[in-house]
């Protein structure tokens, strides 16, 4: 029995408590930390060196790949797939729908004499054929030209992916495009945007006199939050299983208000999904680190250590992916959406970005002594410039449709981009920027006042909860980011703007005289240009919208009127320039998104008519008979109906009105159904459809509170909430 099945074996035993926990606590574990991955450790144990240290060059170094040695490593890949339990092996790719997509094929193949063998090829591992006809091109391809191409990304390890009926599948992360070449994936723009930057900090290190760096990347730790509630609530609510969130729903008595879900005590139920969760992530390499109860009850949130941002990215996916099929092994059902119940705190994910070299510095490390620290402060300056020019593009890859509904409310930042840098930063950068001398305030610590407790050492800042884009320490942690999508869209754009800034800084300090003095003209030049983006303050409050627009910062509150922003003529520039997103490919995007957009709203839409028509008319026309019928018994017995003629007048009225509304609803649906225009159809959704659904839900809502919980036709909020 493998390490794997041992730990699974003894997790989901009904075996002596102790037993559990003691065997939990060996070396097993550790072992059981990526034992499902073709990782380093597998690459030198199962490759011979001279392939094995090809292969870290192509890595490492984007050396050429020969088929010689893609050809060991398929056989050595195989053989270990094979040993593990695996039959298939995939192509696994993030298309443009935002989830991922594979093909199985089996490794079995017919023999000459009969029978069969087990054969994978370094062909077969380098590239696959799937049918890209039915995948999203925005253009970039007519629908019968169905050819589309996968390429390995070696730079992500192959792993084992694991059902719950214990069938494995050798997965190979690839990139995707078109028979021309283009990007039909989220991967290939982010791989390039990596090289982007990369080609353009070590050209700002070489000028600052590092000489060791040779190359710069990118690292990530997105955080995931997420609601979990019962399968049985899920299945009786046609919204959530057609759109992933709530379309209709009074509030629950109790909500967040007492703030007693954040951080607490994590229930038995939800304990043993997640430690079931933490088993099927660490075989895969997915470093789960943190769990916590989020604020909104039935929320939580997954936090994983930093990695290189490709691996991140495609680790995401992968706790997304697993979230779900875990969760319905224990009877519930993981919603993602970004805000799947209305009047309580909606999901986003934290995109704690930084950039590391690969002598292992951090460029975000501000060290004890800031204001002395060079390096940092020209690459935070870089941050600054980046995030103040290119605001809108970054609210852009930040955009879809459920971060409309999330944005601004009192779990997420605001639509206006800024940057939280703390008071002791923001200190010295408007110092230097004064041309005076900076200084440090050095390190402080924490006294609490009681005796048997340490004094604890602070960060150089606090941690500003309502700016979408934070400094935490040595990291940006951009908060904007949609629970549901890929993080590779958002670090796309943050990459490329980046990118852009250090190639400016670049190409300066390699024509100075003096690096020092240039340096220091660089930080004071950005301050004054790009300084009014950095704001300290509470992003909730209305004040802020006020001062926002006076500093001229962009607040776009709508993501169809985001996306419009990655298709004018600069962003063409930008994204062309560094090689990162063609002009076409730009395009398609804009027009996917724009469709995709239409698409949720029209299939929110009609699942609103049908939850009408089929479920919240039907049971209050049932309990208004019953109610008349209770009127007219009363009035035959002489008794009094004040009160049950009073609930019918008002139930009556509330029907009345919702049914009005829903005609007027359908008619407008109909015309947004028969615009053609992209653009056209994406605003009309949003113009119109949006607030007739939002002035449906009022009369529905009422009426929710009004009928006995036994006439409620679906869960309410309370059941999904509280009981799950």
């Amino acid at each position: 029995m493998s390490i794997a099945q041992e730990i699974a074996r003894v997790v989901s035993s009904n075996g002596d408590k102790h037993m559990k926990e003691s065997r939990l606590k060996d070396s097993s574990l550790t072992k059981l930390f990526g034992s499902n991955v073709f990782n380093d450790r597998a690459m030198q144990e199962r490759l011979p060196k001279d392939t094995y240290k090809a292969l870290r060059q192509t890595i490492e170094k984007g050396a050429p790949l020969t088929l010689e040695v893609a050809n060991v490593v398929a056989n050595a890949m195989k053989d270990w797939a094979i040993e593990k339990g695996a039959t298939h092996y995939t192509h696994w790719f993030q298309p443009l729908t935002g989830i991922t997509a594979e093909k199985h094929d089996s490794f079995l193949s017919p023999s000459d004499d009969g029978g069969s063998v087990m054969e994978f090829s370094g062909k077969q591992l380098i590239q696959g054929e799937p049918d890209a006809s039915s995948f999203p091109s925005g253009g970039l391809r007519a629908t019968f030209e169905a050819r589309g191409y996968t390429a390995w990304d070696c730079t992500s390890p192959a792993f084992l992916k694991e059902d719950g009926n214990g069938y494995v599948t050798l997965t190979i992360p690839t990139a995707f495009c078109s028979y021309t070449g283009e990007a039909l994936d989220k991967k290939t723009p982010l791989l390039r945007s990596i090289e982007a930057l990369s080609k353009q900090a070590v050209r700002v290190l070489r000028a600052l006199g590092n000489k060791t760096a040779t190359r710069v990347m990118p690292t990530m730790g997105p955080e995931q939050e997420y609601f979990l509630i019962d399968k049985k609530y899920y299945d009786a609510r046609i919204d959530l299983i057609a759109s992933g969130r709530t379309l209709f729903g009074a509030s629950s008595p109790k909500g967040q208000e007492l703030e007693d879900q954040y951080f607490g005590a994590i229930r038995d139920r939800i304990s043993s999904f997640m430690r079931d969760l933490d088993i099927e992530l660490w075989k895969m390499g997915v470093t789960a680190k943190t769990k916590h109860n989020e604020v909104a009850p039935a929320q939580y949130e997954l936090a994983p250590v930093f990695q290189t941002i490709n691996i991140a990215a495609d680790h995401n996916q992968l706790v997304m992916e697993t979230l779900q099929r875990v969760a319905l092994r224990h009877g519930l059902v993981c919603l993602i959406h970004e805000k799947p119940f209305a009047g309580v705190n909606g999901s986003g994910k934290h995109n704690n970005w930084s950039m590391s070299t690969n002598d292992g510095q951090n460029l975000l490390e501000p060290g004890k002594t800031p204001h002395d620290n060079e390096q940092f402060l020209v690459f935070l300056s870089a941050l600054i410039k980046a995030v103040d020019k290119h605001a809108s593009k970054l609210r852009a890859g930040a955009a879809n449709r459920g971060n409309d509904l999330r944005l601004g409310a009192n779990e997420a930042p605001p639509a206006i981009i800024s940057i939280f840098m703390g008071e002791e930063l923001t200190d010295i950068l408007e110092t230097l920027a004064k041309g005076k001398k900076a200084s440090s305030k050095g390190q402080h610590y924490l006294h609490i006042g009681v005796d048997s407790l340490p004094p604890l050492p602070k960060d150089n800042t606090d941690r500003n909860r309502t700016s979408p884009f934070a400094f935490t320490g040595n990291k940006f942690e951009f908060r904007m980011v949609p629970s549901s999508i890929s993080i590779s869209g958002p670090n796309t754009v943050l990459n490329t703007i980046v990118t852009e800034a250090l190639d400016d800084i670049a190409t300066r300090l390699e024509k100075a005289k003096d690096i020092n003095k240039e340096a220091e003209a660089i930080i004071k030049e950005t301050m004054i240009k790009h300084g009014r983006v950095i704001f300290n303050g509470n992003n909730y409050s209305e004040e802020w919208v006020k001062e926002a627009k006076k500093r001229g910062l962009p607040n776009i509150s709508s993501a169809v009127e985001a996306w419009h922003e990655m298709a004018t003529p600069e962003a063409e520039k930008l994204f062309s320039k560094y090689k990162v997103l063609s002009k076409e490919e730009l395009h398609s995007r804009y027009d996917i998104y724009l469709e995709q957009y239409a698409k949720i709203m029209n299939i929110e839409a009609q699942a609103a008519v049908q939850m009408v028509k089929r479920q919240y008319i039907p049971a209050v026309i049932s309990f208004t008979n019953q109610l008349a019928q209770t009127v007219s018994n009363l009035k035959n017995a002489g008794g009094s109906s004040t009160v049950q003629k009073e609930l019918l007048t008002d139930v009556s009225k509330l029907l009345e009105s919702a049914n009005k509304k829903l005609a007027i609803f359908e008619a407008v649906l109909e015309k947004a159904q028969g615009t053609s225009n992209v653009e056209a159809k994406a605003v009309a959704y949003r113009d119109k459809i949006v607030p007739g659904l939002n002035d449906l839900r009022k009369d529905i809502d009422t009426l929710e509170t009004l009928l006995p919980a036994c006439a409620w036709p679906v869960p309410t909020y309370a059941e999904m909430l509280f009981k799950s």
